[in-house]
C-alpha cells in the first residue's frame, strides 16, 4: 500500500453560520428566496449546489407562474425516474407559503412502470399528450419521455407552459444532443417559459450547455458552494482527496472504508481497468471486509453484517441487478420518506451506476469512489452526496481510489490519465468551493459592502476586500484588462469556472504543467488559456478575449496560492479555521510588492496540486511519470507561433527591444522561439504559394 490513509487534496472548513438552513416567513431558505425574487423571468437559470433546495425553489416559482403569471401548466423534466421523487406533494402552506404543491398520481410519470430507457415508451408519450389536453396543472417526467413527446407533439404543443429542466448539465449545445436542440427550438419560438436548474453547470466533454446567444436570454441566479457550506449548522469540514494503491482495489479499500461512517461506495464499471470483471463478487468482498454476514432483511432487502466489535452494519446493495424485484425493494426502502430523518436506517450503500445525482441521503459522511470517472460533472455530483447538513455530522469526505501507475513505461503512459483526471477534479473542486472573485484594475476604488481590513481601503496600496456573507473577494490587479461588452462582463461574472474547467481537463496542460520542469508558466497561463478563451468565445473582440483570459487565470492562480498558504493559517484555532482560504489569498496579495497580471501569469497553475501528489504517490513512480512526460517534445503549432509573435510585439512595446533567444528569462526565450517559428511558418507558406 502506498499510503496508510488518503491525503486530502482539498480541505474546506465551514463557518457554520446556519444562514443557509434558515427560512423566511414564506418557508424559503436563502437560495430559494433569491430564485423566487426572479420568478417573473421567462428564462431562468438556477446554478446552485446539491442540498440547497432547488426542487422546492422550483415549486415556489412554478406555483406563481401558474396562479399569477397566466401559464397553463408546468412540466418538470428530470434525468432519471428516481429524481422524480424530489417533486412529490409538499404542504408549503404549513411553512408560510400561499399554496401547496400537488401532483396528481397519474401525472408523475416517474412512478409509472418501466425502467429509465432511451427507447420511446408510447404509453408515457401518450400520457404527456393527455396531460396537455387536460385542465390539470403539473406533470413530472424524465428527459427521455419529454424528448419523445416533443418529437411527436411538436414544440408548439407546449406554448404557454412552464418547462422546468432539472440537472440541466445533461443538456448541451451540440447538434447531437436532442434535448439541447429542442430547447433551442423552444427559445426560438419564444412562447414557453423555461427554468433550468443544475448543481454543476459544466460538462465533462467541455461542450457548452447553451450557445452564447441562447444563454444571454437567461436571467441567472447563482448560489455558491461557499455560501451553502458556510451556512450549515452542523458540518464543520469537507475533505476531498485521492488515494493511490497497488494491487487489487478490493485489498486497498479495506484501508479507507470505515464501517463507523455512513458511506456510499461506487465500485468501478466492469469495463474499467480497476474492475475484477465480477461485480457481484466485488460487493461480496466489500461486505466481508466489513464483517460477518448475518441476514438479508425481508422487508428492506438490506444486508446485516456484524463487525468485529459486535455492531450490526446495514448495507444496501444496488449493484446486483439479477433480480429486479429485489433491487426495487432496496431502492424503495432507501427512498421511504418515513425514514428520511432516521440516521440508523442504513449504514453503507454500494452502487455502480446509481446513487449519484439527485440521490438524497443526508447522513452520508463519506463518498468513496473506485477508479477515475470520465466526467468531472459526475465527480461533482458524487461529492454532492456527502455535502448534506445533518445533526451530528461534523466532517464529510470524498475519496477517489486510483490505481498507481505500473513501473513499466508502457503502463505508466496508459495509466497516467486516471491520475490526471483525479487531479483535474480536485483543482475544479477547489475552484467551486472558493469564494467568488471580483477583479478590477489598480486604484479603481473600494466596492460597496466589502471589508478592506484595519484602516479600510488605502489608495495606491494593495487592497483586498472581503464580503464574507456571500463569499466574495475583491482584488485590484495592476495591468488588468477590463471586459467591455455585456457578454464579456457576463462571462467574467458567471462563467469563469466553466473556462477553468476546460483548462484543467486538457490533458496536455496537466501533463506539461505538473511533470515537465522545463514548461514556462506563461505557456499555460497565456497561450493555452488564451486559446481556450478564443475557441470558446470567438465572437468576442481580442481585447475582451484577453480580459476573460486574465480573469480566469487570476481566479485559478489566486485560489492555488491561497490553498498553498492556508495550510499554515489558523492551525488549531477553531475561530479562524473557516477563514483560512480567505486569509491565505489575502496574505499572498499583501506579501508581494505589487499584485499585477504579469506576476499572476508567471505562476504555474498546477504547482500546488503537484505538491499534494508528491506526498501521496510513490516517489519512484512519480519520477518515472516525470521522465515519460518530459520526453514528449511539444512542437510550437502555427497558432501558438502567431500568439507568441503577437506577445513578443507587446514585449517590444513595453521594453523597447525584441525578446532574445539567449535570455536567461525562460518566458522571454520562449517568446523569441515563437517569433522564429512564426517566421519559418510564414516562409514555408510563401514557398508553397
Amino acid at each position: 500500500m502506498t499510503t496508510s490513509k488518503p491525503i486530502p487534496a482539498v480541505s474546506f472548513q465551514t463557518a457554520r453560520t446556519g444562514a443557509s438552513t434558515k427560512s423566511n416567513e414564506m418557508g424559503m431558505r436563502p437560495m430559494q428566496e433569491r430564485a423566487y425574487a426572479r420568478r417573473g423571468e421567462q428564462y431562468l437559470l438556477i446554478k446552485s449546489p446539491p442540498a440547497s433546495g432547488k426542487s422546492r425553489a422550483l415549486m415556489f416559482i412554478a406555483l406563481d407562474k401558474l396562479h399569477n403569471q397566466g401559464l397553463r401548466q408546468a412540466i418538470i423534466v428530470v434525468p432519471e425516474k428516481s429524481i422524480g421523487g424530489s417533486f412529490m406533494d409538499e404542504p408549503l402552506s404549513r411553512f408560510g407559503f400561499w399554496a401547496d404543491w400537488t401532483v396528481k398520481p397519474q401525472w408523475n410519470l416517474c412512478n409509472a412502470p418501466g425502467a429509465d430507457e432511451e427507447r420511446v415508451d408510447s404509453s408515457k408519450v401518450r400520457a404527456v399528450g393527455q396531460f396537455l389536453a387536460s385542465e390539470d396543472k403539473v406533470l413530472v417526467c424524465t428527459h427521455a419521455t419529454f424528448r419523445f413527446a416533443v418529437e411527436q407533439l411538436g414544440v408548439d404543443g407546449f406554448d404557454n407552459r412552464l418547462i422546468a429542466v432539472d440537472e440541466f448539465h445533461h443538456v448541451s449545445a451540440s447538434e447531437d444532443n436532442r434535448l439541447g436542440s429542442q430547447l433551442a427550438d423552444f427559445i426560438r419560438r419564444d412562447k414557453a417559459h423555461i427554468v433550468a436548474m443544475t448543481g454543476s453547470y459544466f460538462r465533462g466533454d467541455a461542450v457548452p450547455v447553451l450557445t452564447p446567444e441562447d444563454e444571454a436570454k437567461f436571467e441567472t441566479v447563482t448560489y455558491t458552494y461557499y455560501e451553502q457550506l458556510n451556512g450549515y449548522e452542523h458540518l464543520k469540514a469537507l475533505d476531498i482527496g485521492y488515494f493511490f494503491y497497488t494491487g487489487r482495489y478490493l485489498t486497498a479499500i479495506e484501508a479507507v472504508l470505515d464501517p463507523a461512517r455512513k458511506t456510499i461506495v461506487h465500485i468501478p464499471s466492469v469495463n474499467a481497468r480497476e474492475s475484477t470483471k465480477d461485480k457481484i463478487k466485488e460487493v461480496e468482498h466489500i461486505m466481508e471486509s466489513v464483517g460477518d454476514w448475518q441476514m438479508a432483511d425481508p422487508v428492506t432487502g438490506f444486508h446485516h453484517v456484524r463487525t468485529a466489535d459486535g455492531r450490526i452494519v446495514k448495507i444496501a446493495d444496488l449493484v446486483d441487478d439479477t433480480d429486479p424485484a429485489r433491487r426495487g425493494k432496496v431502492l424503495a426502502a432507501l427512498k421511504d420518506p418515513a425514514h428520511r430523518n432516521d440516521r440508523d436506517h442504513i449504514d453503507i450503500i454500494i452502487a455502480l451506476g446509481m446513487a449519484k445525482e439527485g440521490f438524497d441521503w443526508i447522513w452520508c459522511e463519506h463518498a468513496l469512489t473506485v477508479g477515475y470517472r470520465s466526467s468531472l460533472t459526475e465527480i461533482i455530483q458524487i461529492i454532492g452526496r456527502a455535502t448534506r447538513d445533518a445533526p451530528g455530522k461534523e466532517r464529510a469526505s470524498f475519496t477517489n481510489l486510483i490505481a498507481e501507475p505500473d513501473a513499466s513505461e508502457a503502463a505508466v503512459v496508459g495509466a497516467i490519465n486516471d491520475t490526471l483526471k483525479a487531479i483535474a477534479a480536485s483543482l475544479l473542486m477547489e475552484q467551486v468551493l472558493a469564494p467568488r472573485f471580483t477583479f478590477t484594475p489598480k486604484d479603481t476604488g473600494p466596492l460597496e459592502d466589502f471589508d478592506y481590513g484595519p484602516g479600510g481601503y488605502k489608495e495606491g496600496e494593495t487592497n483586498v476586500g472581503v464580503r464574507e456573507a456571500t463569499g466574495q473577494l475583491h482584488f485590484e490587479i495592476k495591468g488588468l484588462v477590463e471586459p467591455k461588452s455585456d457578454e464579456a462582463q457576463r462571462i467574467c461574472k458567471e462563467d469563469l469556472n466553466e473556462v477553468i474547467t476546460q483548462f484543467v481537463q486538457a490533458k496536455t496542460n496537466l501533463e506539461q504543467g505538473m511533470f515537465n520542469e522545463e514548461t514556462v508558466p506563461q505557456e499555460l497561463t497565456q497561450l493555452k488559456m488564451g486559446k481556450i478563451v478564443r475557441d470558446r468565445y470567438p465572437d468576442l473582440s481580442a481585447e475582451d478575449q484577453e480580459a476573460v483570459r486574465q480573469h480566469a487565470i487570476s481566479a485559478l492562480n489566486l485560489t492555488q496560492k491561497a490553498k498553498e498558504l492556508a495550510s499554515g493559517i489558523g492551525g488549531g484555532d477553531e475561530e479562524r479555521s473557516n477563514t483560512a482560504l480567505i486569509d491565505g489569498v489575502r496574505k499572498f496579495a499583501m506579501d508581494v510588492r505589487d499584485l499585477d497580471i504579469d506576476l499572476i501569469d508567471s505562476i504555474n497553475p498546477f504547482e500546488a496540486a503537484y505538491a499534494v501528489l508528491a506526498k501521496s504517490m510513490n516517489e519512484t513512480v512519480l519520477k518515472q511519470v516525470q521522465s515519460v512526460i518530459s520526453a514528449k517534445k511539444i512542437k510550437i503549432s502555427p497558432e501558438e507561433a502567431r500568439e507568441l509573435a503577437e506577445r513578443a510585439l507587446r514585449f517590444k512595446k513595453e521594453r523597447g527591444r525584441l525578446p532574445e533567444i539567449t535570455s536567461q528569462d525562460a518566458w522571454e526565450k520562449r517568446l523569441a522561439e515563437g517569433v522564429a517559428a512564426f517566421a519559418r511558418y510564414r516562409s514555408q507558406a510563401a514557398a508553397n504559394g
